[in-house]
């Protein structure tokens, strides 16, 4: 008895081909990501503005290499597209026993929109691109601040030359003195109204306090 034959995916003495595309697992912000050319990631916000290159140097696998735990001089080139916050999320949070308070927080996070342009197995490091930084990883530097350079002082105009001095008027001719008044003669001084009286005091006669007779009791009379 005859075998059956298995048959054939597809159309008749046709062969399924696949496409095999280079791809990479690379790290950033603490996360592992799957990446190939011209995909589009959303990663923790990075220290870069939009439309920059930036590379990515923790590689840990490319195709069938993998590394140890990175892979020596391998890279992933990514172009910035712009930084934006994902989506809000709220904390709620209840404290029970005797406090009973209740807190409702939202928060969203910042984060970089990147395209990957190509993938590098080798080389990577002689590229010249920019490496990616994590925003957080990007020390504070306060900017200069650039004194203005003082401005140059003009030379002062000459002053005009001095006008000759005005000729003085004569001095009008002095009025003269009005003739003093006699002086009036003085009127004597008026005599007192009331002429001084020597005070007179007058002694008040004390008169003699009269001394009333003692009552006699009457005798007690003999038995």
């Amino acid at each position: 008895m005859a075998l059956a034959k298995t048959p054939k995916w597809g159309p008749k003495g046709a062969e399924k081909t696949k496409e095999t595309q280079m791809f990479a697992v690379m790290k950033t912000g603490g996360k592992q990501y799957r990446v190939q050319s011209g995909d589009v990631l959303r990663v923790e916000k990075l220290a870069a503005d939009a439309g920059e290159m930036i590379q990515f140097n923790e590689v840990l696998m490319v195709g069938s290499t993998v590394g140890a735990p990175m892979i020596a001089g391998a890279g992933v080139q990514a172009e910035v597209i712009d930084q934006i916050k994902g989506p809000k999320t709220i904390n709620f949070v209840k404290r029970r026993r005797k406090h009973s308070s209740k807190r409702t927080k939202g928060h969203r996070q910042k984060l970089t929109l990147v395209r990957i342009k190509d993938i590098l197995e080798k080389g990577a490091d002689k590229s010249g691109v920019k490496a990616a930084i994590g925003a957080g990883s990007v020390p504070y530097v306060a900017t200069p601040v650039v004194e203005a350079a003082p401005a140059e002082k003009k030379p002062a105009a000459k002053k005009a030359a001095a006008k000759p001095a005005a000729a003085k008027k004569p001095a009008a001719a002095a009025k003269p003195a009005a003739a003093k008044k006699p002086a009036t003669a003085k009127k004597p001084a008026a005599a007192k109204a009331s002429a001084e009286k020597p005070a007179a005091k007058t002694a008040a006669a004390k008169k003699p306090a009269a001394k009333k007779p003692a009552a006699k009791k009457p005798a007690a009379d003999k038995e």
